[in-house]
């Protein structure tokens, strides 16, 4: 599945020409689309659940700068990449044409890019979470909220990973990656420059030299592109156990007609066979 080729929706070098995004090797497009739902409920119901408690605690100020963590950046992320993919996956399952397909190019592009980001950068932020900076929790609010964060994320990315029929990650997705970390990286220095913390102690150059803060810095790009190839193949793994070996090629709309079966990336990462689509 080539995502920056340009043609007609119908087309074979289409956006996801056979709905990858929207259905399942095993959930039934009503199924995913509960799933993901659920998912984004939840994600969602966290999210403001502390703010709330903030709010009432008399701790504000804590909401306010929420916005410069990376944790729960990439966790409104997944509220909203799973409302959009509920959302998508909904209009599928009742009309047999999901909202994505009806989407400009450069939108549909965003989106598979949104994908990657959403099965990569939760893994990233348990790791380093668990590994440089958990010490204890010493409430209920906060086992709860650090597991939510921490923990569940990158089971919602898993999931991602393993239940739709979604393609390998094309590599070029790498690049957006860097970018966005590189971002990151500059609002980070950016909220110490203008509220005076750091949002994570290992950024912070005042107690570690700048090589040990650069070291940093690489060891989590270098994590990210390893996590990147990990799921990378991960996926590869998935399509070929579930459509090669176990031949489970999808799970359709009632409303869709019947389409022929591509390999991810226009057939040159996993040999697919050409079957008539079974409607479930």
């Amino acid at each position: 599945m080539v995502f920056w080729k340009g043609s007609s929706p119908a087309s074979e070098t289409a956006f996801d020409p056979t709905h990858r995004f929207v259905t399942s090797w095993i959930l039934p497009p009503g199924g995913l689309f509960a799933v993901r739902a659920l998912l984004s409920l939840y994600a969602f119901t966290t999210i403001f659940f502390i703010f709330g408690w903030y709010g009432t605690h008399g701790l504000t100020q804590a909401s306010e700068r929420s916005f410069s963590y990376f944790t729960n950046l990439t966790y409104w992320g997944l509220a909203f990449y799973f409302a959009f993919s509920a959302l998508h996956t909904g209009s599928y399952w009742l009309t047999g044409l999901p909202f994505l397909a009806r989407w400009p190019r450069f939108l549909q592009n965003l989106h598979s890019i949104f994908y990657t980001t959403i099965v990569v950068f939760p893994w990233l932020v348990t790791i380093v979470f668990w590994a440089l900076l958990y010490s204890r929790f010493y409430t209920e609010f906060q086992t709860w909220t650090n597991t939510s964060q921490h923990a569940l994320n990158s089971v919602f990315a898993f999931i991602e990973i393993i239940l739709p029929r979604t393609a390998p990650l094309p590599f070029l997705h790498i690049i957006p990656l860097i970018i966005l970390l590189a971002l990151y990286l500059g609002l980070a220095y950016l909220t110490h420059d203008t509220q005076h913390f750091f949002v994570y102690s290992f950024l912070d150059n005042r107690t570690h030299s700048k090589g040990v803060v650069a070291g940093y810095c690489i060891g989590i790009l270098v994590a990210a592109i390893v996590i990147f190839l990990l799921v990378r193949y991960l996926i590869w793994s998935r399509i070929w156990i579930s459509e090669k070996q176990l031949g489970l090629h999808g799970k359709w709309s009632s409303r869709g007609s019947n389409q022929r079966l591509t390999s991810p990336e226009e057939g040159k990462e996993v040999a697919m066979i050409d079957l008539p689509v079974r409607k479930e």
